[in-house]
């Protein structure tokens, strides 16, 4: 879920209730806050805290709440994981420590550490190289998914051998989710369980359609949705995420502001590149 901001850069948390709102009634079963699209890196603590609250209060009874809590420090990761916890929050999501790039040893004490603080809490992985610099080898992600409460991984390398592999090395209950909308699809072929999703914001629905239809065994109708909305997932990514979604987002009236530095938000060309794209999918 991405984090609204007024014209003044503060958080907008009144959008931000109605927006989760309308995404938990329209395909989405479980909002991730202060992930990578809610731009997690520039917001506080404290703002994390009260977006956590406010989204858990808006969609109570009507959708799950994963908080975003990692961090390049483990002690941090920690205390953010704990706070989420006492909120009585559904999950934690934990990217790969950033700008350390520490061995696959780090990353499996790292994570164990966060799981041991609060075993109750599930957590999912978070594997993201091009934004943190370290790949977590599927052998790491096999190692930590052995940990109670470790149940999935966000796996956004865009390699299905990598996925591939996770797959074969992790227990049959431990879920694999897509971290790119564009490959969703073959990661369900391979045994995914759904995705963390960008294009849910304007196409949920579809989306969940899509995954429900492959569930089902109606696999040309899941193909067929993939790729009516393969332009749209391309077009969400022509430049940092989450600028073209917030772009897209306020050309349906939604007033999220932009995006915060350093962050640079949507150039004229880039919103006027997707409005013929969300035409032919009926968004505009």
């Amino acid at each position: 879920m991405i984090t609204p901001f007024k014209d003044d850069g503060s958080v907008d948390f009144a959008i931000a209730a109605k927006l989760a709102s309308h995404l938990a009634e329209n395909g989405t079963d479980t909002l991730v806050v202060c992930g990578t699209t809610g731009e997690s890196p520039t917001l506080t603590w404290d703002e994390e805290y009260e977006l956590f609250q406010v989204v858990q209060q808006a969609v109570a009874g009507k959708a799950k709440i994963i908080a975003g809590a990692g961090s390049n420090s483990t002690r941090e990761a920690i205390a953010a994981t704990q706070k989420a916890a006492k909120l009585g929050l559904d999950g934690s999501l934990q990217v790969v420590p950033y700008y350390n790039k520490p061995p696959q040893e780090g990353l499996y004490q790292h994570f164990k550490a966060i799981a041991e603080a609060e075993p109750d809490l599930p957590m999912m992985l978070y594997n993201i190289p091009g934004r943190t610099g370290q790949n977590m080898q599927p052998e790491t992600i096999a190692r930590l998914a052995t940990i109670s409460n470790i149940v999935a991984v966000k796996e956004s390398t865009g390699n299905l051998d990598q996925a591939s592999e996770i797959q074969r090395l992790t227990p049959t209950e431990f879920a694999l989710y897509s971290g790119d909308d564009s490959i969703t699809l073959p990661l369900l072929a391979i045994g995914g369980t759904g995705v963390v999703s960008v294009a849910s914001h304007l196409v949920g629905p579809q989306l969940q359609q899509m995954i429900r239809a492959f569930e089902s065994g109606q696999h040309q109708v899941a193909t067929k949705i993939h790729l009516e909305l393969f332009p749209l997932f391309k077009a969400l990514f022509t430049t940092a995420n989450p600028i073209p979604v917030k772009a897209a987002l306020r050309l349906q009236g939604w007033q999220v502001g932009s995006t915060r530095l350093p962050l640079a938000d949507a150039s004229t060309d880039l919103t006027a590149a997707l409005k013929p794209v969300m035409t032919r999918l009926s968004l505009l």
